[in-house]
């Protein structure tokens, strides 16, 4: 099983990419899903190709004014990025396309 990447993305790639990183983590050990997690910056994102970016809806204006390949990576936009429950809600369509569950 291939091992996804996913990335976490906020204005700076400081704070609230880690927390959404930290509550990300404890929905993926509950599927019993591996997967390489980073944060950062969305500048630097949109070259970083991962399998999957989660970001806040407030930066979905942002990334539509970049060219990323949604066939490739997948973008999740979260309203409470600390939401265990609305990263399960939304990752899990997302990790049963990509095969990881």
């Amino acid at each position: 099983m291939k091992k996804l990447t996913i990335l976490f993305v906020c204005g700076a790639g400081l704070g609230s990419s880690f927390a959404a990183q930290m509550a990300a983590e404890d929905v993926l050990t509950q599927k019993g899903v591996e997967a390489k997690l980073e944060h950062t910056d969305i500048s630097s994102a949109v070259s970083m190709n991962p399998d999957i970016i989660i970001t806040a809806q407030n930066f979905q204006t942002q990334f539509e004014k970049f060219s990323i390949d949604e066939e490739k990576t997948a973008i999740i936009y979260l309203k409470n990025i600390v939401s265990k429950a609305e990263i399960d809600e939304k990752i899990t369509p997302v990790l049963q396309a990509k095969g990881a569950i």
